[in-house]
């Protein structure tokens, strides 16, 4: 199957970068490198990163791209201080991060990420080498840790009843393709609860988030990308749901604010000081032609900061 992704927020996000031909850019998730072909079409003696914790992402961009003025990492973007270090970059002129789930992901049934694909197994891993999965999330995690997960990362209303019928279900067998998770999902939510999209579409991102950690330490790579950017550089991330877009949202308010201390405090006690400033105040979003032509964009959010 070839991974395949288009991308969102392409122009927009271009244009937000305004690439320099001699400048050095990383693409914080490559997947399928649509966003990077753009990038790379504007650089002349430049340098492109490409990172993305999917060996199979990494392996299409390869081909899609080539080598030239391209280097490919295999590793979490998070860990962004660190790539950047092991390849002798000081600083970039810009960073993008698309944080949603490639269409090859969702569409390719053995990944596990898709409610649809009923005898699929339950796995979600983006890095295939990971140890966790969602089949052990829902086959070893206690009945309050799961309704954690599914409250919290889902907000799902009905995550008491699941997290209780997840239990009941892997009593009687392990739980190890989707259709069993989707059939218990149906069965813990009443029939009136069940609208606006497929019952499952909740609990299969809040496990999909469990697994690879994606709100674990955004705001911390947030800081580490602006800090390893230069004067003047950008970055852009899209959002696809509001756990995340939240995280990014307050993290670029104070990285753009001096004080940050609670309001009743007489004087500053933080001093903290602004690195940069909001692009844009309100999030960028698709466009209605874009938001019909890939029913997927319809949730992205593109925020963007720049560096003082």
């Amino acid at each position: 199957m070839i991974f395949a992704h288009k991308p969102v927020l392409l122009d927009e996000c271009i244009d937000a970068l305004n690439v320099k031909s001699d400048g050095i850019y990383v693409d914080c998730t490559a997947g399928g490198g649509g966003h990077s072909a753009k990038i790379l079409e504007r650089l002349q003696d430049g340098l492109l990163i490409d990172i993305d914790k999917d060996t199979e992402a990494l392996e299409t961009c390869k081909k899609r791209l080539g080598e030239s003025n391209v280097k490919f990492v295999h590793s979490d973007f998070k860990n962004i201080s660190a790539v950047l270090d092991e390849l002798g970059v000081d600083k970039v002129d810009g960073m993008l991060a698309d944080l949603g789930v490639s269409s090859y992901q969702i569409d390719n049934p053995e990944r596990g990420f898709s409610y649809m694909a009923y005898d699929a197994p339950l796995d979600m891993k983006m890095d295939a080498s990971q140890a966790l999965s969602a089949k052990e999330v829902v086959n070893t995690y206690d009945e309050y840790r799961l309704y954690e997960i599914l409250r919290d990362y889902g907000e799902e209303k009905f995550a008491k009843q699941i997290a209780r019928n997840i239990i009941a279900e892997r009593g009687k067998k392990p739980l190890e393709i989707c259709g069993q998770l989707v059939d218990i999902i149906d069965k813990s939510i009443p029939y009136s609860a069940k609208k606006g999209g497929h019952p499952a579409k909740r609990t299969f991102q809040a496990l999909r988030i469990e697994v690879n950690g994606e709100l674990e330490g955004l705001n911390e790579f947030i800081v580490s990308a602006v800090d390893r950017l230069k004067s003047n550089g950008i970055i852009a991330i899209i959002t696809f749901h509001s756990l995340e877009d939240r995280i990014v949202k307050r993290c670029f308010n104070d990285l753009a604010t001096d004080c940050i201390c609670p309001p009743n405090l007489p004087v500053c006690v933080c001093n903290h000081r602004a690195k940069g400033k909001l692009v844009n105040k309100k999030p960028i979003l698709p466009s209605s032609k874009e938001a019909a032509e890939n029913p997927r964009s319809l949730s992205a959010k593109l925020r963007v900061f720049q560096k003082k």
